[in-house]
């Protein structure tokens, strides 16, 4: 029997963020099929030895800290031509490990999640390779630099270029290249010029039995006011442009209808320009938090009003999956198998979403329904048992042998 690789390109646990909830789940179910060694980037000391039981059940494990500074690594990509994506993440550590694991361990197969990792996959190897770019990376560059000016403009054409050259290179190689919603692997498949057979979507699922709203206590608020919260990991580009748009411009125009409206920006790792928010049009910053479901709990409302956004929007499901009405810009919510006005809003600009927004927040049984359409969706649609069917057909494994052989 045959070994896995598994290359991602943050510590898979906890699943506390969109990537890493992905990679998580995924990690889990080929867990159950083979031998698993692993190889990832951790950004600090603490996540480098954050514990879990997934470690433990590794057959072999490398986490490798990620140091190199943002100016290093936009150096070295000049110098080299290569996207800056992929020289942020050159490692001699995680290479000589997959040199290492593929010489003295029978790996038949490597897993490869996020494009980053694909550098580290090398030319030679004759076993399969299943590559998860969960999203079209270059296509995200490529809104960057349409929507942007000065330098940056051009850093953003050239990465959206290089990666796209790129991404094409790997999933010509690939024997299968998985992205997170159809939308998605459409897009590469045009890209790619490769066919169904190759370009698949296997989508995000929820953990149904954490986001259930019968297991949490709302945070307790000063208060009684209207709560309308955006969640996410706060120094990501698209979601620092999704709240300074919505505090700015929604926010004026809600509160002029509900002026005990409050925004909650709730996640960690809020950059300056969140933080400059806090106070602004009735706005909350509240930095990382113990448990956001306490905060999906107290929500009235949840936003998801990013302006570029790629695949499927983790924070969406979240907040559907706990029986929360859901307002999102377009970009946010494509890739998700839900109607509009039945289990979730979308909104087609600024003034758009401010009167999705208070005609929900007028409208309590309205609210209400939608939010309990949503719920009954992703319970029975988007966990990851369901998203993560076949996925055992892709690596060349019979699961119909396994469970005749655990019996």
């Amino acid at each position: 029997m045959g070994e896995i690789l598994f290359l991602t390109h943050r510590v898979p646990w906890p699943p506390n963020r969109g990537d890493k909830i992905r990679s998580h789940h995924i990690l889990r179910k080929l867990m159950e099929y083979r031998p698993l060694h692993l190889a990832c980037f951790a950004e600090d000391e603490a996540e480098a030895n954050e514990d879990s039981d997934i470690k433990s059940s590794l057959a072999s494990v490398q986490i490798t800290r990620r140091n190199k500074a943002n100016w290093q690594a936009g150096i070295e990509a000049l110098i080299s031509g290569k996207p800056v994506s992929l020289s942020a993440f050159e490692s001699t550590e995680i290479r000589d490990y997959v040199s290492t694991i593929l010489k003295t361990r029978p790996i038949d197969c490597i897993f490869v999640f996020s494009g980053q990792m694909a550098q580290f996959v090398p030319a030679d190897f004759s076993g399969r390779l299943i590559m998860d770019f969960a999203d079209v990376d270059s296509a995200k560059f490529e809104s960057y630099a349409e929507e942007g000016s000065g330098p940056m403009t051009w850093v953003n054409r050239r990465e959206g270029k290089l990666l796209r050259a790129f991404e094409k290179q790997v999933g010509l190689v690939a024997d299968h290249s998985l992205f997170v919603s159809e939308a998605e692997a459409q897009l590469f498949r045009q890209r790619s010029g490769l066919g169904d057979g190759k370009v698949k979507a296997v989508g995000n699922g929820i953990d149904l039995d954490f986001y259930d709203p019968t297991k949490v206590t709302a945070i307790e608020r000063a208060d009684e006011g209207p709560l309308i919260i955006f969640t996410g990991q706060m120094d990501y580009r698209p979601n620092v442009e999704a709240v300074v748009s919505f505090a700015t411009e929604v926010m004026p125009i809600i509160i002029k209808q509900h002026p005990d409206a409050q925004f909650a920006i709730v996640g960690r790792a809020p950059t300056a320009e969140v933080l400059r928010l806090e106070g602004v049009n009735c706005t909350i910053v509240t930095g990382s938090v113990d448990d956001i479901r306490s905060w999906l709990k107290a929500a009235d409302i949840v936003v998801a009003p990013l302006r570029i956004a790629r695949g499927i929007q983790n924070k969406v499901l979240e907040a559907m999956a706990m029986g929360k009405p859901v307002v999102a810009s377009a970009p946010a919510a494509q890739g998700i198998d839900a109607e509009n006005n039945k289990h979730f809003c979308v909104a087609d600009d600024v003034q758009h979403e401010a009167q999705l927004v208070c005609n929900l927040l007028s409208d309590a049984t309205k609210a209400k329904a939608l939010g309990d359409r949503a719920s009954s969706l992703i319970r029975s649609t988007y966990s990851w048992e369901t998203q993560l069917i076949g996925i055992a057909e892709l690596f060349g494994i019979d699961e119909l042998e396994l469970v005749e052989a655990a019996e």
